[in-house]
């Protein structure tokens, strides 16, 4: 089937503030815990669906590891994971009802966006790349690029046609020229178990396989296509837990680039990269350069998305990504079934992305939204 990401630092956890909802039915408290990912979106539709609901939904940030643990435990009702859990307990759905950029975000000293193939970004983070002044670097920042830009209401919502497919306005050609600095490139990536990491990992592998030479993985050493712990990336790549911990370290941290969801740049006043795609465009991490790229994704019956990372949508932004909600079908009772329906289901509305469109979230249309409907309606008492 074909298928048609701004949160600050809140520490451990994020809860949805408790609204007086006029309701005759007691309000339900539901809890979560897992991807970084999905954060900054439960974060803004909070009030929106304590609103229609009564309810609320508490979500610790712990990382998609923490996600598929808690769901192992059944410490959680619905917990997020931004990669399968293969190994889920029977009677564990996947929804992937969250859908955004992972953006390439850098401090080299001001906020001009760089131009960069998946190569080039592959070999930034396997480390054959190690100087911003790199002749791959320069040459991809000084010519003519092209991008895609799609049409938005007056809200800032990218606007979709009636098959769910966001509209181009235009495309534009940029003539770009950037001195880059010669200065050693000081890479920050996630060093605890995150889907961020595999499915960034995943797509330098998919989109840039002869840089990226492993399979993507959520521990970012297992899939670093070189020696980790080689002498010569001995503090020059580092790790930090979490994709606020990995932002805020950029930061602090001259000629550095990590990678987490795009909120987290912009709360960090990190400059983001372009990426290019297979059709020869430099897309930013946007809602509409993610839902053409998910347009070209299948999805099963069971909710796991497979990615085409090559595919020619001019306007796709090849760093997209979904993250999966975990939440066994059965529940303990009708009024707590009920609440995981309404919460996935408001998740999916378009009114949710909509709330902060600056975070990039996208909609999520067409076939995948309809597996999704689907699997919502299998969690019952």
């Amino acid at each position: 089937m074909k298928l048609s990401k701004s949160i600050k630092v809140l520490g451990a956890v994020i809860a949805v503030a408790v609204l007086a909802a006029p309701s005759a039915v007691a309000a339900v408290s539901l809890t979560g815990a897992g991807a970084t990912f999905p954060g900054p979106i439960i974060e803004a539709c909070k009030a929106g669906y304590n609103k229609e609901t009564g309810n609320t939904f508490t979500y610790g940030l712990g990382g998609s590891g923490a996600g598929r643990t808690a769901s192992d435990k059944q410490t959680g009702i619905v917990n997020f994971s931004d990669t399968p859990h293969l190994a889920a307990r029977e009677g564990v759905i996947h929804l992937p009802v969250v859908a955004g950029p992972i953006a390439v975000m850098y401090n080299i000293g001001n906020k001009k966006p760089l131009y960069l193939s998946p190569a080039t970004v592959a070999g930034i983070f396997g480390g054959t790349i190690t100087k911003w002044n790199d002749p791959k670097i320069v040459a991809e920042n000084n010519r003519s690029v092209q991008e895609a830009i799609y049409k938005t209401d007056s809200k800032g919502v990218v606007v979709k046609d009636k098959a769910g497919k966001p509209i181009v306005l235009k495309t534009v050609t940029r003539n770009i020229r950037y001195t880059l600095p010669p200065k050693p490139i000081k890479v920050i990536y996630r060093s605890d178990s995150s889907g961020t990491t595999g499915a960034f990992t995943a797509a330098l592998n998919g989109a840039a396989p002869e840089v990226w030479t492993k399979a993507g993985n959520n521990a970012f050493g297992s899939s670093f296509p070189g020696t980790l712990n080689d002498k010569a990336n001995l503090g020059r790549i580092t790790g930090a837990s979490g994709s606020a911990a990995v932002a805020a370290a950029a930061a602090k941290t001259q000629y550095s680039v990590t990678y987490a969801e795009s909120s987290f740049a912009k709360d960090n006043g990190l400059a983001i990269a372009n990426i290019k795609n297979e059709a020869g465009n430099f897309q930013a991490p946007t809602s509409g350069g993610v839902s053409a790229f998910l347009g070209a994704a299948t999805v099963s019956a069971k909710g796991i998305v497979t990615f085409d990372y090559k595919t020619k949508d001019p306007g796709s932004y090849l760093f997209g990504t979904t993250s999966y909600a975990l939440v066994d079908t059965k529940q303990k009772d009708a009024e707590t079934a009920k609440a995981v329906r309404d919460l996935l289901s408001y998740l999916l509305d378009p009114k949710c992305p909509a709330t902060d469109p600056k975070q990039e979230y996208t909609t999520i249309t067409g076939a995948l939204r309809d597996v999704n409907l689907k699997l919502i309606a299998q969690i019952t008492n």
